[in-house]
């Protein structure tokens, strides 16, 4: 890597990098927004049909699957991209390989879940809702084609995937509710919108000329990529248990009723969370492009992404938390008013969130995948602890206390690492606004010369 520091590393909002990237990034925000307005509007009305029990069940299968739910991913995802990126040549190896993987993830992910049903114990009914959830995790394994469409910055074929089989299961929620249907068809809609997005990036492959069928296997390459990708998928597990095992704890603890209380204000906090994920996204290729330019330009765009992501996080946060009783009265309604205490609090566990996805991406280029997964055991385990304390002390807000708290601490641990402590440095000028101060105090210099 060439260390020129002279390097210009202001945004030329003319070049043509600019606009590839704007234009990937505007296609995958347009996307997330349409899909967050469908969904948000469909979710409002399926949890007032279902009431806080029938929901709080439903949130319960959802969640109980995102506990395992890592292991059909196997941690492939941003390593698959950063793949394609730096070996187009290899693009039906790695897509072949990488389909495999997740394909047999995905079975053994959906046997996992069977065991653990039995040897719990758990009711009939409650399993065969979980059992239909968790299906998603085959259909899911046809991803492999969003990555590729990624690392092409072409993400508009994805957007059309996805709102489309947003807009298909959507018309079948309303569908549901007007037929007044019992809970289980909700958790066969579940599945059926990720066997949508299946299908419908086989056809956006197949219109861009390319064909499954010239996947190609190959066990060296798959090795390699789990090993990049294991310390990754045990951190993915471990994500998956400090930010799931609040809701099972809590049917399990209190019951299903406290459970959709908290699940509704946890649905309207997470509301948020496509935001940084849409835009580590569009723009992890452009950071991995950066860091073979020089340092200074690749820790500009990083610290341009935490200044993004934290002032926006802020922005939602403040609002909401100031009137959380209004929005959970105006959007669920008074049977829903216990909700409001659990998003005053748990609003600004975004901010951590945030952070923590664009940290996430500086790991992966680095490699420090390692360092990725021993955070989020540590969020893990202080997020199993404070639940096992809080929920029955404080309940359904004690639980939020202990996401907020955990998440925090699992962000912004890279601090006692000697090779990310910069990370965190970003991170903190970030929160309380000191490169945009310093940004202003330039301009302002800038207009007292010219004056």
């Amino acid at each position: 890597m060439e260390n020129n520091d002279n390097i210009e590393t202001r945004i030329d909002f003319k070049s043509e990098t600019f606009k590839k990237y704007f234009k990937n990034t505007s296609w995958l925000f347009t996307e997330k927004i349409l899909r967050l307005l469908i969904s948000f509007v469909v979710t409002v009305l399926v949890v007032r049909y279902l009431g806080p029990e029938q929901f709080g069940l439903l949130s319960y299968a959802i969640s109980f699957y995102g506990l395992f739910s890592a292991i059909s991913i196997l941690g492939l995802e941003s390593i698959s991209i950063r793949e394609l990126v730096k070996n187009p040549g290899k693009r039906d190896n790695i897509l072949g390989s990488v389909f495999l993987l997740r394909l047999i993830g995905g079975i053994v992910t959906l046997i996992l879940i069977s065991l653990t049903l039995f040897i719990s114990g758990e009711s009939t009914d409650i399993s065969i809702l979980i059992l239909i959830v968790s299906t998603s995790a085959i259909f899911q394994s046809f991803s492999v084609i969003d990555y590729y469409f990624r690392a092409e910055v072409k993400a508009k074929y994805s957007v059309y995937v996805m709102t489309a089989s947003v807009l298909i299961t959507s018309s079948l929620k309303i569908l549901l509710i007007i037929l007044e249907a019992p809970l289980i068809y909700f958790a066969i809609v579940f599945s059926v919108e990720f066997f949508a997005a299946a299908a419908g990036f086989l056809l956006v492959y197949k219109y861009n000329k390319l064909k499954i069928f010239n996947w190609k296997f190959r066990k060296e390459l798959a090795i390699n990529l789990l090993k990049d990708s294991w310390p990754l998928i045990l951190s993915g597990l471990v994500i998956a248990i400090y930010s799931k095992i609040d809701q099972v704890m809590i049917k399990n603890m209190l019951d299903s009723k406290q459970l959709g209380y908290y699940a509704a204000a946890v649905r309207l906090s997470e509301a948020w969370y496509f935001i940084p994920i849409a835009l580590t996204n569009s723009l992890f290729p452009a950071i991995v492009n950066a860091k073979n330019v020089s340092n200074k330009f690749y820790f500009n765009r990083m610290q341009k992404l935490y200044d993004i992501l934290a002032w926006m996080a802020i922005a939602i946060a403040i609002p909401v938390s100031i009137f959380s009783k209004e929005i959970i009265y105006i959007i669920f309604g008074a049977e829903f008013q216990s909700a409001a205490p659990v998003l005053t609090v748990y609003i600004w566990a975004g901010v951590a969130v945030f952070l923590g996805v664009a940290s996430t991406q500086y790991l992966i280029t680095e490699n420090y995948t390692k360092l990725s997964f021993f955070r989020t055991l540590v969020g893990m385990v202080f997020n199993v602890i404070l639940n096992f304390v809080l929920i029955p002390e404080y309940g359904i807000i004690g639980a939020a206390y202990a996401t907020l708290i955990s998440y925090s601490i699992a962000t912004f641990s890279l601090i006692f690492i000697r090779k990310t402590f910069y990370q965190i440095v970003m991170m903190i000028k970030s929160i309380f606004l000191i490169t945009l101060i310093q940004y202003l105090f330039e301009k302002w210099n800038i207009l007292s010369e010219k004056n």
